[in-house]
């Protein structure tokens, strides 16, 4: 344990005011067993009012709730539309507790600990970040349809990367927030994810620790956000702006809408001024190009046989509707024809924790069939248009 004398001249921690509060801000690493010390040594010294940690409800119960997975409906996940952020978050957990077991420490131990603490000096626990489901939406409309894609790839590919993380790695790690440190090949493509990523949850942040109950505040932050805390902590903030999911845009509405009316307005092209015999070739590249690639992605997926046959045949139509994905459709045909049981929601945070284990977990399995035959329809699309061209 650190005296007080250290922790006055800890580089980690910030004294703040607003009004007639006294805030302490603590700038820590979420995978660093001194962060969570430091968290135990000022809050138990501090004795402070109220304790505000960087989660969201949902992240809360998932510290504080651990059998939270078993009440979830994956039906319902699908048809809410919510298969990305939920995976996105499962791949966020999973490179998380990986690196902590890795280094023999518990994710998100500070935390843990800063629950803890306040629990033990009577403080009021106060949730200060932003809902990750807000946060990813915000992300998900932002990009197109390519980025999406490499977001995707980005969030697959970091399954591997754990072990080639040293713990010098780790301390870097408390210069950025660990989503920004999943996103950041993508961020460098897209620097406007930067906004959302770390200088809106900045804000929000900032504005639910200043209007935190309480006299004496303890703050326990990602060290990442620590800077952008402090610049904004002056200003007033509109929370609600940061709240909402912003309206598609119109961009985005031409695309989903505009694409279908295109595609049939090439066969019906090709049927007056090429003849039945092109009009009928351009049918069979569209359920050729479109079926199969969605085929393939369910079979990447490890799919049902009823489910990659469900893809092939849903894919044509679908890509037609702008209302339905055929990795909905494929999604629900698995979801039934290999119903999750108990053991694969017991079992979810620990096969989360390699590559093997999210294709063998029926509950990540589902989730994977809706993404990879999404894509295969996507990229089918995109194949079939000029193969039907080059018929007329």
């Amino acid at each position: 344990m650190e005296n007080n004398t250290s922790i006055e001249n800890n580089a980690m921690v910030h004294h703040l005011t607003v009004d007639d509060k006294d805030v302490i801000l603590l700038g820590t690493a979420h995978v660093s067993k001194e962060s969570a010390d430091l968290v135990a040594t000022v809050i138990d010294g501090e004795k402070p009012d109220t304790v505000c940690v960087e989660l969201c409800e949902p992240r809360f119960q998932s510290i504080s709730q651990k059998d939270r997975w078993k009440e979830m409906d994956i039906i319902k996940v699908i048809k809410e539309k919510k298969v990305f952020l939920l995976l996105s978050n499962l791949l966020l957990a999973s490179f998380q507790k990986r690196i902590a077991e890795k280094f023999d420490i518990k994710p998100g131990q500070e935390m843990i600990q800063a629950i803890k603490s306040a629990e033990s000096v009577g403080a009021d626990i106060h949730l200060a970040d932003r809902e990750i489901r807000i946060t990813l939406s915000r992300v998900w409309r932002l990009m197109g349809l390519w980025e999406k894609l490499k977001l995707m790839f980005q969030l697959l590919l970091s399954m591997g990367e754990v072990d080639d993380i040293t713990e010098e790695d780790i301390e870097k790690m408390k210069e950025q927030d660990m989503l920004q440190t999943l996103l950041a090949e993508v961020e460098k493509t897209h620097p406007a994810l930067r906004e959302i990523l770390i200088d809106e949850r900045d804000k929000y942040l900032a504005h639910k620790i200043k209007t935190a109950p309480g006299k004496k505040i303890v703050a326990v932050v990602g060290a990442g956000h620590v800077p952008g805390i402090k610049t904004y902590w002056e200003e007033t903030i509109d929370i609600k702006a940061l709240e909402v999911l912003p309206p598609k845009g119109k961009s985005s509405l031409v695309f989903k809408w505009g694409l279908p009316l295109v595609i049939l307005a090439i066969f019906v092209y090709g049927f007056f001024h090429g003849g039945s015999d092109a009009g009928a070739d351009m049918i069979v590249w569209w359920l050729l190009a479109n079926g199969v690639l969605a085929g393939l992605g369910a079979i990447i997926a490890m799919a049902h046989p009823v489910t990659i046959l469900s893809s092939v045949l849903a894919a044509p139509l679908t890509s037609l509707n702008a209302m339905i994905a055929a990795g909905w459709v494929s999604g629900l045909v698995e979801a039934f024809a290999r119903k999750p049981k108990v053991r694969d929601f017991e079992r979810l945070s620990e096969d989360i924790l390699s590559v093997k284990g999210f294709w063998r977990n029926k509950v990540t399995r589902i989730l994977l069939v809706v993404v990879f035959t999404n894509i295969g329809s996507s990229l089918g699309t995109f194949v079939a248009i000029p193969l039907m061209l080059k018929v007329l």
